[in-house]
């Protein structure tokens, strides 16, 4: 709309990411540094982690263009794969032939060993990049480790850099993680720009669209940065919406005013007066800032139409309307307490009866009543199978993060306790905006103190026995284990394997909240007739 007006050659805000616009801060220059080394070293792993918006695709595309052409590169853009999936993708993506329909990992194995070792004596090189890592499963990460074991007597035959945001550095630091923690080769966290960074990048993109006059003055310059946090996507978005509403007045040069609508539209969405008390925006407004007016609009007529129920702290009145089809965080609530409401109300359902501020408080309140906390990454599969309430990070559409309670779930809708509403939504749309991070509360058998391994004894292994011989339908014993032995660390990973678990003889809180769920009882659940 504007492109003509200001005499771009292309619009300079695109959210896409592409390596002509990449603006090398001393971050950026180091991330692109430690990709082409960890690409150019005999092998292993590279880690690139950052916020979401910071540049790390981007940083990426800068690499695709600075390295040898002898190099074959596959890409992972969606990693909530099973280990199957992500070997077809891996092939297809280097063009390896396999059997129709093949599901066997070791074909698959074979068939990528065979194209790298044929493409290494060529003379080429082969690069496996995984974006979003932080949302493999651990299966999955497990097999990438593996492949890095293919190599000659001299070197490895295969790269890979994992791109993921901040809690990918969490995931590896867990304990079973090592052995693939352990082969990165070079790692760097990509952070947000500086105050000065935010003016160079501003006008770094300006000037590759073909604009070199200041259509941001400087004085707007530390309201920019303080409005993004120095994250470039959001910069992007602010400053195209600003140069929207610029054109629409017909100036030439960005204001004060226009800059403070343009970011109160693009980062928690304006009310409809306020629409209407600007309306040169209306003129020039885009299908994104209508979709912004609908679901204020949605929210004010929730709001008024609230009805009571007890989900809430204290039975406060909540509002259950109808199924609601968009996860958004209400207007009228400051962002800033949703995860003391959401742990608050994860509290509530477990009957804790204490105050709680945030994930260290519940878990402290937690044990004194004999529970403990479990977080974690898992998918929607993933929750439905734990069968317990959790407090969910979400992320909305102007990447605010936001926390959630999830108190029910059914097919294909969940129960969410959102601030002082409860509200039905479609899984789908919790997609959208969850990566999988979650909180959950569960009880411990009573003599559990710690994960039982194999060769364990004592009675938390008697009550291991117990539990799966119920389970399995046995008859009851006049004695029951208590050394951890091969005969029911077989029992163990069978169950384990039978509920989509690791199936390694550990049993640790996955595995005890499964035997509960396999054995039923009276604790908080999302769906207390559904399949455990």
């Amino acid at each position: 709309m504007y492109k003509e007006y200001f005499g771009f050659i292309e619009l300079p805000f695109s959210i896409a990411p592409d390596p002509r616009y990449l603006y090398m801060s001393e971050q950026h220059r180091e991330a692109l540094a430690h990709l082409l080394y960890g690409v150019t070293a005999d092998g292993g792993f590279v880690l690139l982690t950052g916020e979401i918006g910071t540049g790390k695709t981007t940083v990426c595309r800068g690499l695709l263009e600075q390295i040898p052409d002898n190099t074959d590169i596959a890409f992972i853009l969606n990693p909530k794969v099973s280990a199957g999936e992500l070997l077809a993708t891996v092939c297809d993506e280097l063009g390896i032939q396999y059997p129709e329909k093949n599901q066997s990992i070791k074909v698959f194995v074979d068939r990528i060993n065979e194209h790298l070792i044929s493409t290494h004596g060529k003379g080429r090189k082969t690069i496996l990049i995984i974006e979003e890592a932080q949302n493999l499963s651990a299966d999955v990460m497990e097999q990438i480790r593996l492949l890095t074991n293919l190599e000659t007597g001299q070197q490895k035959l295969l790269q890979i850099i994992m791109v993921g945001q901040p809690e990918l550095r969490d995931i590896l630091e867990r304990p079973g993680m090592e052995q693939l923690s352990q082969r990165i080769t070079a790692r760097y966290h990509l952070g947000p720009l500086s105050k000065k960074e935010v003016n160079e990048y501003i006008n770094h993109r300006l000037t590759i669209a073909g604009v070199s006059s200041r259509l941001f003055p400087v004085s707007l310059m530390d309201r920019i940065y303080g409005m993004s946090r120095g994250i470039p996507r959001l910069i992007n978005v602010i400053c195209d919406r600003a140069l929207l509403g610029t054109y629409v007045q017909g100036k030439k040069t960005v204001d004060k005013k226009t800059l403070e609508s343009a970011a109160r539209e693009v980062l928690s969405g304006s009310s409809l007066n306020s629409f209407k008390r600007r309306p040169f925006l209306w003129s020039g407004i885009s299908i994104f800032l209508l979709i912004i007016a609908l679901t204020m609009a949605f929210i004010s007529y929730n709001q008024r139409h609230q009805a009571a129920s007890p989900a809430t702290a204290g039975g406060s009145e909540t509002a259950v309307d109808a199924l609601k089809h968009l996860l958004v965080w209400p207007a009228d609530q400051p962002i800033e307490k949703s995860g003391q409401m959401a742990f608050q109300s994860l509290a509530n359902l477990w009957n804790l009866n204490a105050p709680v501020y945030d994930e260290t408080g519940i878990c402290g309140a937690a044990r004194k009543r004999g529970l403990a906390c479990l977080h974690g990454a898992a998918s929607i599969e993933g929750l439905k199978n734990l069968n317990r309430p959790a407090v969910l990070k979400l992320f909305d559409e102007n990447n605010r993060e936001f926390y959630a309670t999830i108190v029910s779930m059914k097919d294909q809708t969940a129960m969410v306790l959102i601030a002082s509403q409860t509200m039905e939504i479609d899984l789908s749309e919790i997609k959208k905006h969850w990566l999988g991070d979650y909180t959950l509360l569960w009880k411990p058998p009573e003599h559990y103190r710690e994960e039982i391994h194999p060769g364990s004894a004592g009675a938390g292994v008697e009550w291991l026995d117990r539990q799966i011989s119920l389970i399995q339908g046995e008859p009851e014993k006049k004695q029951w284990k208590k050394i951890y032995d091969e005969e029911l660390v077989r029992k163990v990973r069978a169950f384990q394997l039978d509920r989509g678990l690791k199936p390694d003889g550990i049993a640790g809180p996955l595995t005890i909240i499964h035997l509960h769920n396999a054995e039923g009882g009276d604790e908080p659940v999302l769906n207390r007739m559904g399949k455990t």
